[in-house]
């Protein structure tokens, strides 16, 4: 019985659901309210942030096309990927160690252990302190240590 009763229900809401218009416009949606908007200068400074994030992504990109064949259709969803995953930060006395945890495959995995030595390579500091930024991919620390031969061994710093 309140099963029928759920169904029903369920039943008028997507009726009620379909009637409605699949676009509003602003005018129509805020009828007597006034209309939201972002000032000028919250606007200008979330679009400068979008542009540094944009041109950071495309500095990245750049960075893998050596290592990675298709950096012209996956490049940027590679970066995505890659900056959206796990990772373990651990400061030392003179370092800042970012383990990054290994891609979906074992290309993808070295493609990103390259980039890692490319950004190593910079000896960036952590933004105000002394600590030089270091990035290892998990899978490569493992092996390096478990004796195996890699061809990007981690370091221990």
């Amino acid at each position: 019985m309140e099963i029928d009763k759920a169904a029903n229900h369920i039943k008028k809401l997507k009726a009620r659901r379909d009637s409605l218009p699949a676009r509003v416009t602003v005018a129509d949606a805020q009828k007597g309210q006034e209309m939201v908007k972002l000032s000028t200068e919250r606007k200008h400074l979330t679009n400068v942030l979008k542009m540094v994030a944009y041109q950071t992504e495309s500095d990245l990109v750049e960075l893998i096309r050596p290592h990675y064949s298709r950096v012209e259709d996956e490049g940027r969803t590679f970066i995505q990927m890659a900056l959206q995953d796990t990772a373990d930060i651990e400061p030392g006395e003179d370092h800042l160690r970012i383990t990054l945890a290994p891609l979906s495959s074992p290309h993808r995995s070295r493609v990103l252990e390259a980039l890692c030595e490319t950004l190593n390579n910079t000896n960036t500091l952590f933004p105000g302190t002394r600590l030089q930024m270091r990035y290892v991919v998990a899978s490569s620390c493992l092996e390096a240590k478990s004796g195996q031969v890699t061809d990007n061994p981690c370091q221990e710093f």
